[in-house]
């Protein structure tokens, strides 16, 4: 299907943007293509403002706004794709990265790790390797008198 008939964007977790808050950006690239970089517009720049999307609920704004904010220009988000050399191709590009990127920002955080102590099995291991090292270099050394 082309993307302009698409419905939305799906990026997991139930959530679709809808066509009407992505905007399209197109220029000429620069790379491979001969004459026809010099007169096709097949840069694409696919632009969402993720803090205004009525998508999302607060929390995963939050998130979203947290985790982007490197990436973020007053809260839009803008993928680039000029690795193809048709502008169609560049399109599918810019979407399945603007996909990849805010399923990866929606995520939700791992688990924290919880602090332990070494095991009592542990702590020996670590000694006994310790003394046959000492062990070791002890044999090297010249013989004292």
């Amino acid at each position: 299907m082309p993307a302009a008939h698409r419905p939305g964007l799906p990026v997991g977790r139930g959530i679709t943007i809808p066509e009407s808050e992505l905007s399209w950006r197109f220029s000429r690239s620069s790379g491979p293509g001969g004459q026809g970089v010099n007169t096709a517009d097949s840069r694409v720049e696919l632009v969402w403002d993720a803090a205004r999307s009525a998508v999302l609920s607060p929390s995963q704004r939050e998130r979203i706004l947290e985790r982007l904010s490197g990436r973020l220009v007053d809260g839009v988000l803008t993928i680039t794709a000029s690795e193809h050399r048709a502008q169609l191709r560049n399109r599918d590009a810019a979407r399945a990265r603007l996909a990849a990127v805010v399923a990866d920002a929606l995520r939700p955080p791992s688990p924290s790790r919880r602090p332990t102590a070494p095991s009592r099995g542990s702590k020996k291991r670590r000694l006994d390797a310790k003394k046959r090292r000492t062990d070791v270099k002890r044999l090297r050394r010249p013989p004292h008198e």
